[in-house]
């Protein structure tokens, strides 16, 4: 199902933007894992609407709510289910796009796939809405990982091509009733070499599975990325040496801490383009569906200027997500597969 990750470790999603309750179920999680559930929710403050000029003013609460999977916060073998209320819906601000579809959105094909059925009302199933139970697993396995030592750190990198002042370019396409996109980065330390897979299960394809889960992600590149593809060997290679304590390590990073699918030991990194959101206060040319000719749309609302802002720690639970099931029983295990030596 389009909504379901994972091989070791299940998650999958459900609920609209606008639905009674947006939530998670995992499953597969080990019995007895002590879970933080204030940790949590810090994490899922990072990812909540409302917090300021540069993102929609939608107030939700964002508190995750356990229905099974936990006994005294304790895991205890049952899926780990989780909900989100909520609270804070105006779905009339949606009544126009029902029949004239957002240029940039998935209005349009929603409307073909699911033959007008789909959930227009906050973007329905497609809306950036959903990356809040994505945060909501992301952090569980966020913890499960550091208890192997195992961070994720994501930070954004540039918005709209402005490294100087990223902020300040929210603020100038805000202005101009606009929006814009941007880089994040992110470096995943300590996993250990030999986890992934050659091929279709790689440790890139996986976390590239994850990340393009999430709304407005447009592209992703590890390492040196794209610029690969203009450097002679000689310049993108990593030699290796043994470090003091006698690991393999490498000099530079240029492959991102993946070769041939397979960690290498030394730090992940990648980053993901987030386009502009779609949703602007322009008016832009679109379609009417009901009367079959050219239209003139103005959306109505609350949007982000800049996904980017919130998008940081949804970038780092997907990566979570996603380095977790790659590892699987090694995860789970009390020591887990060895260093090169």
């Amino acid at each position: 199902m389009a909504s379901v990750y994972g091989k070791n470790f299940t998650v999958s999603i459900f609920g609209q933007s606008h639905s009674a309750a947006i939530g998670v179920v995992v499953d597969g999680l080990p019995a007895g894992f002590p879970v933080d559930l204030d940790r949590l929710q810090r994490f899922m403050d990072r990812r909540a609407p409302g917090q300021g000029p540069r993102t929609t003013s939608r107030k939700e609460a964002d508190r995750v709510e356990v229905l099974s999977g936990l006994v005294g916060n304790v895991t205890c073998g049952a899926p780990l289910a989780m909900v989100i209320r909520n609270t804070n819906t105006r779905s009339q601000d949606y009544d126009n796009i029902r029949d004239v579809p957002r240029p940039g959105h998935a209005d349009f094909t929603a409307h073909v796939k699911f033959r007008g059925h789909e959930d227009v009302s906050g973007g329905g199933h497609f809306s950036g809405r959903l990356t809040a139970p994505l945060c909501a697993a992301g952090g569980i396995f966020l913890q499960l990982l550091a208890k192997k030592g195992i961070t994720v750190k994501a930070e954004i990198l540039e918005i709209g091509g402005n490294r100087e002042d990223p902020l300040g370019e929210i603020d100038r396409a805000r202005m101009d009733l606009d929006s814009v996109g941007g880089l994040v980065g992110c470096t995943i330390s300590g996993v250990p070499a030999g986890i992934g897979d050659p091929m279709f299960d790689g440790l890139e394809n996986r976390i590239a599975q994850a990340v393009f889960g999430i709304p407005a992600v447009k592209g992703i590149d590890f390492g040196s990325g794209f610029d690969a593809a203009r450097r002679r060997g000689s310049e993108n290679n990593d030699p290796f040496y043994y470090d003091e304590e006698g690991r393999v390590r490498t000099r530079t990073n240029n492959a991102g801490g993946i070769l041939g699918g397979i960690s290498d030991g030394m730090d992940i990194t990648f980053r993901a383009a987030f386009k502009p959101t779609p949703s602007i206060a322009r008016p832009q040319d679109s379609i009417s569906f009901s009367k079959g000719e050219n239209a003139v749309l103005e959306v109505h609302g609350r949007h982000d200027p800049c996904i980017v802002l919130r998008a940081v720690p949804v970038v780092e639970a997907a990566a979570a997500m996603a380095v977790a099931d790659a590892m699987g029983p090694a995860l789970l295990s009390s020591g887990g597969p060895a260093s090169a030596e």
